[in-house]
């Protein structure tokens, strides 16, 4: 799984003209999920994003999670993040196809709920319009596959 995870004063995606979900402080979270992912590797996700220590604490150092801020998180699917980009056109055969990603998308907002966390999120697979007022600006990337030894 990947993800691109912005720091956000505000953020919501929007499906057919309407708000599907919108939050205050906390992360925008781009979701991409790949064909061989599994739940471990939704858990291990959620976990290293919803522990991220990239909030500003009284000496304006990084070092508040979104939990000491309290933070939400707008989830977006994202197979594009999957993108093969050897060429003009990218290719996305490295993308789960919805039989895999969609429970995988799924299970991470649950595990972030479980964590006590307010999670929006977009439709998978809708054509969606986001909007985010970025904060720093802080975006990181994050890779499953990079965990993995």
């Amino acid at each position: 799984m990947k993800a691109v995870v912005t720091r956000v004063n505000s953020a919501s995606v929007e499906i057919d003209g309407k708000i599907n979900g919108a939050i205050d402080k906390g992360f925008l979270v781009l979701l991409g999920v790949a064909q061989d992912d599994s739940e471990k590797e939704a858990e291990l996700l959620a976990e290293k994003i919803c522990n991220c220590r990239v909030f500003s604490d009284e000496a304006g150092k990084m070092n508040l999670c979104l939990e000491a801020v309290g933070g939400s998180l707008l989830v977006v699917s994202q197979f594009t993040l999957f993108a093969d980009l050897k060429s003009r056109r990218p290719g996305f055969s490295g993308a789960g196809k919805p039989d895999v990603a969609i429970p995988l998308y799924k299970r991470f907002i649950e595990l972030c709920q479980e964590r006590g966390f307010t999670v929006q999120h977009g439709e998978f697979g809708a054509d969606m319009k986001v909007v985010s007022e970025n904060d720093g600006p802080v975006t990181l990337l994050f890779d499953t596959a990079d965990w993995k030894k």
